[in-house]
């Protein structure tokens, strides 16, 4: 047999292992059955119970430390909804710029997860420190007591890890001691406590006039069309944290939201960077941002400005992309339900949940 001949047949066989997976299926086969199961695993979500007045929340700090002036405030805001508030034990814990040790601040989520009475968990504020806590998080209780958890920030860790390890719809909203504005509290309401099945978010006056003057509040369609898929995302900087961890986002067709603040523009274009390299913006079904405040290059910093750092991502797409939505680091913001299947439309400029985000 001439070694011709050999090289032949390697190249063969070479091609179809290309084309054929480990246990003979076509990799056309496998890529189709990879996205049958996780549209299954999509589809097995978990929805909280809607909330009602009167009924009780949890306030909890597992990222940051607070103090009474925030304590105070938190409570307020739930009763103004009216809900009822229970504070966690270690709230008031200090350690270093932590609310409490990883022990303390564990304790306080799973003693509110196992609380029958609690129907809701609030975030007090973000800061640092939740992605501590995802290892060491009892996953079988959260998904044996799902109930509403909600907040941003650093609590795009918990959001994201608890929803890839329990399919549990959580909410990605204002902090317990957020300053609320009526857009914001119509928003809470709409998502939480009167579920539509179809409900399209409208987004804030007040952000829409304050883009005369402050370009980052303004919307931009960067590329037009619809998408559907299932929401995902959080805070830039925790987004691209967890990237290449089990608590990741995977945002291959999902609606991917970014929000960030207080990062100048090459950390901003650092963390898409990894985030593009690690699953592709492209596979995702489309891209909404919100706001990023306080994320322009200081005056006379020679950096690209905000726009452009945030367009030499964008631009290059296939997938429908806008910035400027309301929700972020801003008082105007509405609540996103992660998981729910959604549609945004980037030529009118909106985005419409296709379910109710409560049961």
């Amino acid at each position: 047999m001439s070694s011709q001949t050999n090289l032949s047949r390697r190249r063969f066989g070479g091609l179809l292992a290309a084309t054929v997976g480990a246990a003979g299926t076509p990799a056309w086969a496998a890529a189709a059955q990879g996205k049958d199961k996780r549209m299954q695993q999509q589809h097995s979500m978990i929805k909280p119970a809607r909330l009602r007045e009167g009924d009780l929340v949890a306030i909890v700090a597992p990222g940051g430390f607070t103090d009474d002036d925030a304590i105070a405030k938190a409570v307020r805001n739930i009763e103004s909804l009216g809900l009822r508030a229970s504070l966690g034990t270690n709230i008031r814990a200090v350690h270093g710029n932590y609310a409490g040790t990883v022990p303390q601040r564990l304790d306080d989520l799973h003693a509110a997860f196992a609380d029958p009475e609690v129907k809701a968990i609030w975030a007090i504020r973000g800061g640092s420190g939740c992605i501590s806590l995802l290892a060491l998080l009892d996953y079988a209780l959260i998904r044996r007591n799902p109930k509403v958890l909600v907040g941003y920030s650093d609590i795009t860790a918990l959001h994201l890890a608890i929803g890839r390890q329990t399919g549990l719809v959580t909410f990605h909203g204002p902090v317990a001691s957020s300053t609320f504005s009526e857009y914001t509290v119509t928003q809470l309401r709409n998502v939480l406590m009167t579920p539509q099945d179809s409900y399209t978010i409208p987004m804030a006056l007040d952000n829409h006039r304050r883009a005369q003057t402050q370009p980052n509040f303004a919307i931009r369609t960067v590329h037009g069309g619809q998408a559907t898929g299932r929401l995902t995302g959080g805070n830039l900087c925790m987004v691209s944290a967890l990237a290449g961890t089990p608590y990741a986002a995977d945002f291959r067709e999902h609606i991917l939201f970014l929000e960030e603040i207080n990062e100048v523009p090459y950390r901003i274009d650092r963390m898409l960077c990894q985030l593009d390299l690690s699953v592709g913006f492209n596979k995702a079904a489309a891209l909404m941002l919100g706001i990023f405040e306080h994320c322009e290059a200081a005056e006379g910093d020679t950096a690209l400005t905000l726009d452009a750092t945030l367009d030499q991502h964008l631009q290059p797409l296939r997938v429908p992309a806008v910035s400027g939505y309301s929700f972020g680091h801003i008082r105007h913001q509405f609540t996103i339900p992660m998981g729910i299947l959604a549609t945004l439309d980037a030529d009118r400029q909106t985005l419409t949940l296709l379910e109710a985000a409560v049961s």
